[in-house]
């Protein structure tokens, strides 16, 4: 694994910069001063004007501009060949001894960040082995933990592309049907189960017409992002028979601001974990296609001081997001360039490794010590929630920045 590589950018050159050279993670921002949101690079604590830089000359990728619009999509339908020619450029312009180019350069602190794709489809997916070993056990025994499906196949739901929100955007408790106690009939209210999903999110680069194999699917993955599946849980514990969540998932989604790019993950590759049952020939993985991503989540009340919940890593996945890519387009299903595919949730074997509330406090029976005094079970309004993510090298860091969202009320309605 090679190290640091150094940047005319200082920031980019320490060790606990999410954004050294190394990592060139893309994004979508604009300034106070009134110009429109566009395409940057993220490099230490600055962002690369790319739609400048492009206007200038000094990147190429197309016959026609594409970075002089408010996503990433355009460009990600060039293909991997001009993924890859742009991220040498960028190597290029950005590395130490390369002319400097101060007037390319916005502070961070300055800017606003947006979604920097358009999310075409969303689906999600349940591939974490602890966390369903954990939600089985605690509704079904842990005799009968993992449906018999599990260790054969990917299993996801489709989610609500219109609901995924860039990190920042406040999410709002929802309201849904709740079933009341024994044979009572459910009622009206809003969610007192609100919990996180600490996940991944896998962004298709390249479009398919029909089956394609694991390491095509791969190929086709253009980037990574965190991602926070919003879950209502009492919601769903109503509604998920026979057909899965609903309602319970499509309140938000939220995702990184920075897409942290395949070709930049590449060093931190690992395997996935032994099978217990042999998966089918469409399924198995030509060589290691997971990462090694430190993962963690905070919790901070309104006012209150921050608790690291959770910590736990990407590697834990039983699945991959190419397996899952694969698995998704063996019926023929089209896939489309900003797809977007969620991980699952990822927990670890330890308790303080568990990615959700449900699992952290147990159902609710085992509540959580928050530092500064209180307790969680379950979200509470006024709770910001912070998911960070780094593939840690020699050195430095391949990171994604903040994935915070904060709970907000659930609204009042006088028909409701």
């Amino acid at each position: 694994m090679t190290g640091l590589l150094r940047s005319w950018v200082d920031s980019a050159n320490t060790p606990d910069t999410d954004f050294p050279l190394n990592n060139l993670p893309y994004g979508v921002f604009s300034t106070g001063d009134g110009t429109m949101s566009r395409c940057g690079v993220a490099i230490g604590d600055m962002i690369f004007d790319l739609c400048r830089a492009e206007g200038d000359g000094l990147v190429e990728p197309a016959a026609t501009p594409v970075f002089d619009v408010s996503h990433w999509n355009d460009f990600m339908e060039l293909g991997p060949e001009a993924w890859a020619d742009l991220r040498t450029r960028l190597t290029e312009l950005l590395s130490e001894g390369s002319e400097p180019l101060p007037g390319y350069l916005v502070p961070q602190a300055e800017a606003t960040m947006h979604l920097p794709f358009r999310v075409t489809e969303y689906t999600d997916f349940y591939a974490g082995r602890h966390h369903a070993t954990n939600v089985g056990t605690m509704f079904r025994g842990a005799e009968n933990a993992l449906p018999p499906n599990w260790l054969h196949i990917p299993i996801g739901y489709n989610g609500r592309a219109s609901s995924v929100v860039v990190s920042g955007t406040p999410v709002r408790r929802p309201c849904g049907q709740l079933k009341g106690p024994d044979d009572a009939a459910p009622r009206f209210a809003p969610s007192a189960r609100f919990d996180f999903e600490l996940e991944m999110g896998a962004i298709v680069g390249v479009p398919s017409d029909g089956p394609i194999g694991v390491a095509e699917a791969d190929a086709a993955i253009f980037g990574y992002v965190l991602l926070n599946d919003w879950s209502a849980r009492d919601i769903q514990a109503w509604e998920y028979q026979p057909l899965g969540p609903f309602q319970a998932k499509a309140t938000a989604t939220t995702i990184s601001p920075w897409i942290v790019t395949a070709a930049a993950l590449a060093p931190f590759r690992c395997d996935t974990p032994p099978r217990e049952v042999p998966l089918l020939p469409y399924l198995q993985e030509p060589g290691p296609m997971l990462y090694d991503i430190a993962l963690e989540v905070a919790l901070r009340p309104e006012g209150g001081e921050e608790t690291v919940i959770t910590r736990t890593n990407y590697r834990e996945m039983y699945y991959s997001s190419a397996q899952q890519l694969a698995h998704h387009s063996s019926s023929g299903c089209p896939m489309r360039v900003g797809d977007l595919l969620g991980s699952g949730t990822i927990s670890g074997p330890e308790k303080d490794s568990r990615g959700s509330l449900l699992e952290l406090s147990w159902g609710g029976k085992e509540p959580l010590e928050l530092a500064g005094g209180g307790t969680r079970s379950f979200l509470q309004d006024g709770d910001t929630l912070t998911l960070r993510g780094a593939a840690l090298g020699d050195g430095y860091r391949v990171g994604f920045g903040a994935c915070d969202g904060t709970l907000l009320p659930a609204e009042k309605r006088p028909d409701w």
